[in-house]
C-alpha cells in the first residue's frame, strides 16, 4: 500500500503537502503552525500525520493489513469525537469528522485509536493502563457489531456519558466572543465556498461577513471560512472547509486517482446525523455552535469512567464500520481467529515507530517554518 517507505517524516511531509497543493488550495501560514505543533508533544504529532500513518501501516501492522475492508473512519484518535444536535434537535456523541474516510482494513481504525490512548496515556491524559484501554476499545467494537450498531443520542440514554461531556459544551458567551474577534477577510473567498456556505442559511436575506478559522491539526493548512452573523436575535455560523482525497491515495500507487467519501460514510453510518453536515462539491460545510463541537480530553471532568468511555469510542467505529452489514460477520469471524491481545501489540508497535518520527522531527524543529511551500498555495491577507 505505500511504495514510499524509506523516506524519512520531513520528506515524507514536503511530499505529501506537495500532492495535497494539486488538489487543494493551502495556506504556507497554518502550515507553519501545523509543522510547529507537531513538534509539541507525540500526541499531536499523531493528530497531525495520517499520512505519515497510512506510509508505515503495512510495513508495521502487516497481519492486520489483510482484515476484511470497510469504509473507514482513517484518522481515528481519542480526540476525534464531539457532539451535535440531530435533525429532532437532540443532543447526539460521535465521530466528529470523516476528512480521511476510504476504503481499509477494519484493523486500521481500532489500531489507531489504541495507539492515540496509547500516547495519551504516556502524556498522562488518561489514567487507564495500556492494555485495559485496548480490552475496552475492542469490548466496544465487537459489541456494536453483535447487536446492529445504535447512535449515542445523549438527549434520551447515556446519561453517564451525557454528564462526561456536558461540562465540555463551551460557554455561549466566550464561544462567540471568540469567534466575533477574528477579523474579517479583505480578500474574495471562492465562489463555490460562498454558495455552499448560503445554501447552508436558514434564510437567503442574512448579512454576514466572512472569517478565517484556524482549527485542528490533520486538516491545518487547508481553505477553512467561516460566515458569522446576527439572526433573530442571536449569532449564527457557518463553515465551509476544503476537502481532498484521503491521505490513503497518496499512500497508495494510485495517486492520481481518489474521490471524496464524507457524505458517503455519512450516509452508510448507523447515526443520527447532523443536518447541517454537508459535502457541497469540494467543501464540507457545516454549523458551528457551543453545542456543536469536538471533545477534548483536558476538558472532561477529572473523575471519569474511561474504560467506559473507551467501550463507547469502540462502540462508535463499529456504527460507522456497519455501513456494509455483510461485512460485520465477516470481521467477527476475522477477530476470532486473531490473538486475544493483538490490538495492544499492534498499537504499540505503531506508537513506537511514531515516536521514532515525532523525535526526528523535533529534532529538525528549528528548521520546520516554511518547510514546504506548495507552488499552488496562496498567502490569505488575514489568517
Amino acid at each position: 500500500m505505500t511504495g514510499r517507505r524509506a523516506m524519512d517524516i520531513c520528506k515524507a511531509t514536503r511530499d505529501y503537502e506537495g500532492w495535497l497543493a494539486t488538489r487543494i488550495r493551502l495556506i504556507p501560514q497554518d502550515l507553519d503552525r501545523k509543522h510547529l505543533a507537531m513538534a509539541k508533544d507525540a500526541f499531536s504529532f499523531l493528530r497531525a500525520t495520517f499520512y505519515r500513518w497510512m506510509q508505515l501501516w503495512s510495513d508495521v501492522c502487516p497481519s492486520c493489513e489483510d482484515a476484511p475492508q470497510v469504509l473507514g473512519a482513517g484518522d481515528l484518535h481519542i480526540e476525534n469525537f464531539g457532539t451535535w444536535r440531530d435533525i429532532e434537535g437532540r443532543l447526539v456523541w460521535g465521530i466528529n469528522d470523516f476528512d480521511e474516510s476510504c476504503d481499509l482494513p477494519y484493523t486500521l481504525d481500532l489500531v489507531r485509536l489504541a495507539a492515540s490512548a496509547h500516547l495519551a496515556i504516556g502524556e498522562e491524559k488518561l489514567k487507564i493502563t495500556p492494555r485495559d484501554a485496548c480490552s475496552s476499545i475492542m469490548d466496544g467494537y465487537k459489541k456494536c457489531l453483535t447487536d446492529g450498531g445504535r447512535p449515542f443520542v445523549l438527549s434520551e440514554h447515556h446519561s453517564w456519558l451525557r454528564e462526561t461531556v456536558s461540562e465540555t459544551l463551551r460557554d455561549p458567551e466566550k464561544f462567540w466572543a471568540k469567534l466575533d474577534s477574528l477579523p474579517t477577510l479583505k480578500t474574495p473567498i471562492p465562489p463555490s465556498a460562498r454558495t455552499a456556505l448560503e445554501k447552508l442559511f436558514p434564510d437567503s436575506r442574512v448579512d454576514y461577513r466572512v472569517v478565517h478559522r484556524i482549527a485542528g491539526l490533520g486538516s491545518l493548512g487547508r481553505e477553512r471560512y467561516l460566515a458569522l452573523a446576527d439572526y433573530c436575535g442571536g449569532k449564527m455560523a457557518r463553515e465551509a472547509k476544503a476537502v481532498a482525497p484521503s491521505a490513503v491515495i497518496w499512500a497508495s500507487r494510485k495517486r492520481k486517482s481518489g474521490r471524496v467519501r464524507y457524505q458517503e460514510v455519512l450516509n452508510s453510518a448507523v447515526r443520527s446525523c447532523d443536518p447541517f453536515v454537508r459535502l457541497k462539491g469540494r467543501w464540507i460545510v457545516r454549523r458551528l455552535a457551543p453545542d456543536c463541537s469536538r471533545v477534548e480530553l483536558t476538558s472532561l471532568p477529572k473523575e471519569r469512567d474511561e474504560s467506559r468511555l473507551l467501550y463507547s469510542m469502540g462502540f462508535e467505529i463499529a456504527n460507522v464500520h456497519l455501513g456494509n452489514v455483510k461485512t460485520a460477520k465477516e470481521i467477527l469471524k476475522d477477530l476470532r481467529n486473531r490473538p486475544g491481545n493483538w490490538l495492544h501489540q499492534a498499537a504499540a508497535s505503531m506508537v513506537e515507530r511514531t515516536l521514532k518520527d515525532w523525535r526526528a522531527w523535533r529534532e529538525n524543529a528549528p528548521s520546520l517554518s516554511r518547510m514546504t511551500t506548495p507552488e499552488r498555495s496562496e498567502t490569505l491577507d488575514a489568517v
